[in-house]
């Protein structure tokens, strides 16, 4: 009687392209998303540009699971818009909604101040100074990423300081909302940003660590007055000089 065929031994399959044994799809879609949030936020992908799965698949060496990952976490971050063609886009910004998204912010910066000076505690202070030092580093090496991060990181941290989860949610949607903003403003210094807002942020940690709720108010609505105040002057010149090309190139 013939025995029966052996089966073939099982062989362990190989990772798809691009993607190490040890590295699941979860870190292939990290990957992804911090290489595009990176150049989302640096501007080196501009507002409307496309956003191309396959295009990002053979550029990673990746499938398109990962790639598709990246891109809701992208989206849910505003930073990627899907058109009604199923086409994605890097969002554009909202330039017409600055007044509204302007107010908000303001607001926030006083709110979340003015409650971290009332309820703070050492261990908040201990991280409000870390990421200041951190902001006043990057400032010092003219790092426009890192100063966007670290200034997003320190005024979360105020607002964790005031306890109020709501205030601390919404402010940081609108720092969020705000980083290309914020790049944009920054290029304007050739990334070389005045140490005035390194001496403010100082002030700001003074008066929540001596617990003066009001001063920490009047700091922070300073603070962010003079801050929407330059962003707007930025934008008018920008607007006004892009008009004057167009107007000369009729």
């Amino acid at each position: 009687m013939a025995e029966p065929a052996k089966r073939p031994a099982a062989t362990k399959s190989k990772p798809a392209p691009g993607q190490s044994e040890g590295r699941s799809r979860g870190q292939g879609a990290r990957i992804v998303y911090d290489a595009l949030r990176h150049a989302i936020l640096n501007l080196d992908l501009k507002p409307g540009a496309p956003v191309d799965e396959v295009s990002l698949a053979g550029q990673f060496q990746m499938s398109r699971s990962p790639i598709r990952e990246a891109l809701v976490r992208l989206a849910s971050d505003g930073l990627v818009t899907t058109l009604p063609n199923r086409n994605t886009i890097v969002s554009v910004i909202d330039f017409v909604g600055l007044p509204v998204y302007f107010e908000a912010l303001a607001l926030m910066y006083r709110v979340t101040t003015r409650s971290a000076a009332v309820h703070r505690t050492e261990e908040h202070m201990v991280a409000v100074r870390s990421h200041q030092a951190a902001f006043a580093a990057a400032v010092k090496r003219r790092d426009a990423i890192a100063m966007i991060t670290s200034n997003r990181d320190f005024h979360v941290a105020i607002a964790e300081a005031g306890g109020n989860q709501y205030f601390t949610a919404f402010f940081t949607r609108l720092l969020d909302e705000g980083r290309r903003i914020l790049r944009l403003y920054y290029q304007s210094f050739g990334d070389k940003l005045p140490k005035q807002y390194v001496a403010e942020h100082d002030s700001i940690v003074s008066a929540i660590d001596a617990g003066d709720a009001d001063l920490a108010d009047r700091l922070a609505a300073a603070h962010a007055a003079q801050i929407v105040q330059q962003i707007r002057s930025y934008i008018g010149r920008e607007t006004a000089a892009h008009v004057e090309l167009e107007t000369l190139g009729r």
